[in-house]
């Protein structure tokens, strides 16, 4: 046995194998220390006579599950990693990869260009570069083809979707899965190479077929569902080059690659994959989280039966507790159809479906069952007297040390804390609905909110597999107080002239996942209506008041919950305009003596954006968000903001806030109450500094 190190990489000789373990906690990530130690081992194993065979495996928890994100953004340091790929693929000597853990991107290149690839149960594999703007630019769209076509590669390319050993071996991605150690496993399979009994050959040497249709479909399928997008279509181009020599296919799938590198989308999708790992760095870090096995819903509506299914999902006993039988059967039916749900998409089978229900969940209408729960979510009305009373009942039932959250959209924390002998308990967890599914949750932390509550939030977040963002206390936290301001912005639009079957599509071509008016319908438009309602005493009287979305309201049609709203919802068919709102638009304009005029959709664009922006400066000013960063991830994962513009005060960074403030002056001159530059934005223009620097900061 010989054995030598280098940093991030070990080098072991045995009986004629040379074993190559990347060592790079935590996830093995390719540094440039990884590719500059494993380009050195196999140059070493082939030189050595007494090496015929090399495996590559993963030390630790994983094989190389990706790139190194502190690299992201730095100019690239030789070897770059299609170096190192076609140096293992040349090698004269056969070369094993053995995967375990995650083989994602760059990694999953490194096994594409090895002579073989062996996985453990439970490997996942991978080409996600899409979601960060990029494409496999390490051989990736050039090799992966030759082993599996050019119909499945694009799939798994453009989609950037994982795969398990199983699917990964039938597609042929990978030869074999076998059990036990990866090093016992690549000594293994080292013998099997010298019996003739594994297979290997160089990947770059194999011909693949020509498939146009294949390669028009996604095309198609892209321009109608991702034109806003540019690392897909890349990727399909350069896919589409795989037929030639190996070399010319590298060639210009690293020219595309550069292309991918230079676009702004680039930019944006890493500050994304940045900003979920960001929010997790609270004042209240160090504080150790409350255990929780046990927890409580109260309310059984669209939100608590989505916060219990989240709940069961992730191993926790839930006891859900409604007002009265009628209600609470509607509950459970909510927790039973969502269950179904994730049998359907496969997160879970049918016999873990029954388990859940028979064994850890409990519908009761009695509030005394939660005595013992270690967490209770209150998930009632959105209303301060009914939540008040009902934490003022808590407190006399929860046992001492438990959690008291309510998930509340708006609501004052503190006050409802106050109803309490223990506000040091109390926490706001505001989930989005449908709760079950989106990744948001907003962890509210009140004046007396103790560290270890904050804690427990965030660790219930991870649990849930959820991103939790820390916000302060005030009328809508983070996400509803900024909506609640730049939403009044499409509402002026569609009163001067605009439609909102012109706004809705202006924003989606922006890239939201669905637009304002939408939105609306599909949360409720008695949410807002309720809201307005509530805020019609403080209402300053030099505020511009559109009433389109009351009178819509006073009809009776909420939305998709009631058939109605600014669409209709025809059963089994397509949303289509209610030709009643262009009525009501019309009698208000009327009323108002406003004489329509058109919008040009960048208009509606940079007027919704504009007015977001500005009060996510203020949000940001008055201490409600710790960093713009967190802004950022509140809005690209629970308020369907475009991924690849990186969340509004990235985006603010690439307009500047020079532009912004002057687009603010100019829209003041139509309505000097509503358009006001924030402190903090007139600022950042005198001094030429950007949100990203408060980021840093």
């Amino acid at each position: 046995m010989n054995i030598r190190s280098a940093p991030a990489v070990r080098y072991e000789m045995v009986d004629g194998t040379a074993l190559i373990a990347i060592d790079n906690p935590p996830v093995n990530a390719s540094s440039h220390d990884v590719r500059t130690a494993l380009l050195e081992a196999v140059r070493q194993a082939e030189a050595d006579e007494a090496v015929d065979a090399i495996a590559i495996f993963g030390a630790g928890r994983t094989f190389i599950a990706g790139a190194d994100i502190r690299e992201f953004g730095k100019p690239p340091k030789d070897p770059i990693l299609p170096d190192v790929n076609n140096a293992i693929e040349a090698c004269a000597k056969p070369v094993i990869a053995i995967l375990h853990g995650t083989a994602l991107g760059g990694g999953f290149e490194v096994a594409l260009a090895a002579h073989a690839r062996i996985a453990l149960p439970g490997t996942q594999v991978g080409l996600p570069e899409v979601t960060l703007g990029v494409l496999p630019g390490a051989g990736g769209t050039q090799r992966a083809p030759r082993l599996i076509g050019i119909a499945k590669a694009l799939e798994i390319i453009t989609e950037g979707r994982r795969i398990g050993a199983e699917e990964a071996l039938e597609m042929g991605l990978i030869d074999r899965i076998a059990e036990g150690e990866p090093r016992d496993v690549a000594l293994e399979m080292a013998e099997e190479v010298r019996q003739g009994n594994l297979g290997t050959r160089r990947t770059g040497e194999l011909q693949v077929s020509p498939d146009d249709a294949a390669i028009a479909d996604v095309s198609e399928r892209l321009k109608a569902k991702q034109a806003h997008l540019f690392s897909p279509h890349k990727a399909v181009e350069a896919v589409a080059g795989c037929t030639g020599p190996l070399a010319e296919g590298l060639a210009q799938e690293r020219a595309l690659f550069r292309q991918c590198i230079e676009s702004p989308q680039r930019a944006g999708l890493i500050h994304a994959f940045f900003a979920e790992r960001a929010v997790a760095k609270i004042p209240e870090a160090g504080a150790t989280p409350r255990p929780v096995a046990g927890a409580g819903v109260i309310g059984g509506g669209t939100m608590g039966s989505g916060i219990a299914t989240a709940m069961l999902l992730a191993g926790l006993n839930v006891t859900l507790v409604e007002r009265d039988e009628e209600a609470l059967a509607r509950g459970r039916a909510s927790v039973e159809g969502n269950l179904a749900q994730a049998v359907k998409r496969g997160k879970l089978d049918e016999a873990k479906r029954a388990a859940i229900l028979a064994e850890r969940l409990k519908a009761t209408t009695d509030l005394g069952a939660l005595a013992e729960a270690d967490l209770i979510v209150e998930a009632v009305f959105e209303d301060l007297e009914v939540k008040t009373e009902l934490f003022a009942r808590l407190d006399a039932i929860a046992r001492e040390g438990a959690v008291l959250a309510t998930n509340t959209s708006y609501l004052d924390v503190d006050r409802i804390a106050a109803a309490t002998s223990r506000p040091q308990d109390v926490v706001g967890l505001h989930f989005f609905s449908p709760a079950h599914v989106m990744k948001l949750i907003e962890v509210v932390v009140g004046d007396k909110t103790a560290a270890e509550v904050v804690a427990t939030g965030f660790a219930l977040a991870k649990r849930l597999r959820k991103i939790a963002v820390r916000a302060g206390v005030c009328d809508g936290f983070i996400g509803n107080r900024i909506l609640a301001h730049y939403r009044k912005s499409v509402d002026y639009l569609m009163m001067d002239g605009a439609t909102p079957q012109q706004i809705d599509p202006a924003l989606t071509g922006f890239g939201f996942a669905m637009g304002p008016f939408a939105v609306s319908d599909l949360a409720g438009l008695d949410i807002g209506w309720a809201t307005r309602k509530r805020h019609a005493a403080m209402r300053p009287a030099e505020e511009r008041y559109i009433p389109i979305a009351d009178r819509i309201c006073e009809e009776g049609w909420f939305g998709r919950k009631t058939g109605k709203g600014f669409y209709v919802y025809p059963q089994g068919g397509k949303p289509e305009p209610n030709p009643e709102v262009a009525r009501i638009i019309d009698e208000e304009r009327a009323k108002a003596g406003i004489l329509p005029r058109n919008f040009e959709d960048d208009e509606i664009v940079d007027r919704y954006m504009t007015a977001m922006i500005a009060e996510a400066a203020r949000v940001l000013e008055d201490g409600i968000a710790q960093r713009p960063i967190d802004i950022d991830a509140v809005f690209l994962f629970g308020y369907g903001f475009p991924r690849f513009r990186g969340g509004p005060l990235h985006y603010a960074d690439t307009l500047g806030a020079k532009e912004l403030v002057a687009r603010i002056e100019r829209y003041a001159e139509e309505d000097a109450h509503y358009w006001q530059v924030p402190p903090l934005l007139a600022r950042m223009a005198r001094e030429g500094t950007r949100f990203a620097d408060m980021n840093e900061g």
